[in-house]
């Protein structure tokens, strides 16, 4: 008896509710990806770049709000150790909103609203006072831990202009 038909409808089936298993994410791993975030704000603040590089899967990716792009673990530990010295030696990180969203059991993307004071950035740079983390989190030996992470400065959203500045080789009004 052939069951390949019985066998794709139970696959189709499964898939349809797929999105409904991994969407709604299970409430422990939620926790734990809070959890995650609290510890994040607590290295940060201890200014310990070991802890906080900790959170990062080995080979993790880290593109700060400047866009330096840090690949791996040792290279964040090293890069925020220089950090740490002297431009964020008195920063205060403060974690705000985390919405959470599960791609799969052990797959999830975090945005994480965040403010930070005290940082003493060159004037070349743009200050970091307000913004959003995406993160992307991987659970692997029933731990979560950040696999990609970028970070963008914010500023309040607005309207887009309307009306704007004539386009290049328009004429003008006298």
């Amino acid at each position: 008896m052939n069951h390949t038909p019985l066998r794709l409808m139970l696959l189709v089936s499964t898939m349809s509710l797929a999105p409904l298993t991994f969407g709604a994410g299970d409430s422990a791993d939620e926790a734990a990806i809070r959890q995650l975030e609290i510890r994040q704000q607590d290295a940060w603040n201890r200014h310990d770049a070991k802890a906080y590089a900790n959170l990062f899967t080995e080979n993790g990716d880290c593109v700060n709000v400047v866009g330096w792009w840090w690949k791996g673990r040792a290279e964040i530990e090293k890069k925020l150790t220089a950090a740490y010295a002297y431009v964020f030696a008195q920063s205060v990180l403060t974690i705000g909103n985390v919405d959470i969203r599960f791609l799969t059991p052990d797959l999830a993307v975090a945005h994480v609203r965040w403010t930070m004071t005290g940082a003493r950035t060159p004037h070349t740079l743009p200050k970091p006072e307000e913004g959003i983390e995406t993160q992307i989190l991987q659970k692997s030996s029933g731990n979560w831990l950040i696999a990609v992470f970028q970070n963008t400065n914010s500023i309040p959203e607005m309207p887009f202009p309307q009306i704007g500045p004539p386009s290049r080789g328009a004429p003008t009004k006298p």
